[in-house]
């Protein structure tokens, strides 16, 4: 049995102590204050490590037949996690969603080092697993056409949602930097936009002659029908009720348009973002100017593009090639 608030915890968990563990739930708050003021987590990084938190401690709870509330720190160990891995593995989980499930307990079980309440990390020698290397889907310039061309202008929302499809093209942006964004972060006069990424690190992105367009003709006479009365948003991009649109209400509005076209792929917004750095390269752009768009800390993760070029070029030699 655990203990919680208001009770001494002596020695750190982990040394040759007998007393009971303090709850793994007391820490949680103190450890998303953490991320988010020192990590400068985005607001989707932490709700995606409270999911997946909350599905480790349940794990362990059932393993114990004891409510999550009750699990205590000492059920945190190399065990516990390697039988975590395998469970997930069993599920039938992607490599990518167990990476993420990991990275997440490793902050958690970090940061309880840091604070002294494990005397050792148990993760630290479970390796994460290796992820498949896909390269990511991209539309065709045609396809891009079809996509933009698909709101109807004729209404407020039509004009919103073609200024959101132009600007995550023209800039490559992330869904949860564009959800972000206030009326303020655009110059118009400098044609650039001012985005907050991963991190809280700011950068400057061009605005393309389209996308300016398109958000001129909505922030004039499309945004001022979405405004909820008497509530002034900075948000730039609003939803019916006059809030701030989520990434999942993007991400739904990009769905709706892609029903109505004869594209056999699924589209996301991250779909645009690769089309942005795609056609950028296969038109010459060099890797760091490309890197610096994306807001990429990694010129490697920037380069999986140089490889979906190539593919485009082995495709061209086996359609072309006479002796292909």
């Amino acid at each position: 049995m655990c203990y919680g608030k208001g009770r001494h915890m002596g020695t750190r968990y982990g040394d040759n102590t007998k007393e009971p563990s303090p709850c793994v739930f007391q820490y949680i708050e103190a450890f998303f204050n953490h991320m988010r003021v020192e990590k400068s987590a985005s607001n989707f990084t932490l709700s995606s490590y409270k999911t997946d938190l909350s599905q480790f401690f349940v794990f362990l709870s059932q393993k114990k037949g004891i409510n999550p509330e009750e699990v205590g720190v000492e059920l945190i160990n190399h065990n516990s996690v390697r039988q975590y891995l395998a469970q997930m593995q069993e599920k039938g989980l992607s490599r990518a969603t167990m990476a993420r499930k990991l990275a997440a307990l490793r902050s958690f079980i970090k940061f309880l080092c840091r604070e002294n309440i494990l005397a050792d990390n148990p993760i630290a020698a479970v390796s994460t697993p290796k992820q498949e290397r896909k390269l990511p889907r991209f539309l065709y310039t045609r396809e891009i056409d079809l996509l933009m061309n698909a709101p109807d202008l004729s209404t407020a929302a039509g004009k919103r949602d073609r200024a959101i499809l132009e600007t995550l093209y023209a800039s490559g942006l992330r869904v949860s930097e564009l959800t972000n964004l206030d009326k303020l972060a655009i110059d118009f006069s400098e044609n650039y936009i001012k985005v907050l990424g991963k991190g809280g690190k700011e950068r400057m992105v061009p605005l393309g002659s389209r996308a300016r367009e398109a958000l001129l003709l909505y922030l004039q006479q499309g945004r001022a029908y979405l405004e909820a009365e008497g509530q002034a948003s900075p948000a730039l991009f609003l939803n019916k009720n006059g809030q701030r649109l989520s990434p999942r209400s993007i991400r739904n509005i990009i769905n709706k348009y892609v029903e109505t076209m004869a594209i056999n792929q699924r589209v996301s917004p991250h779909t645009l973002r690769h089309s942005f750095a795609t056609h950028l390269l296969n038109n010459g752009a060099d890797l760091r100017s490309v890197q610096e768009l994306l807001g990429h800390v990694k010129l490697s993760t920037t380069q999986i593009y140089t490889h979906l070029s190539r593919e485009k070029i082995k495709d061209i030699h086996r359609q072309t090639h006479p002796r292909r």
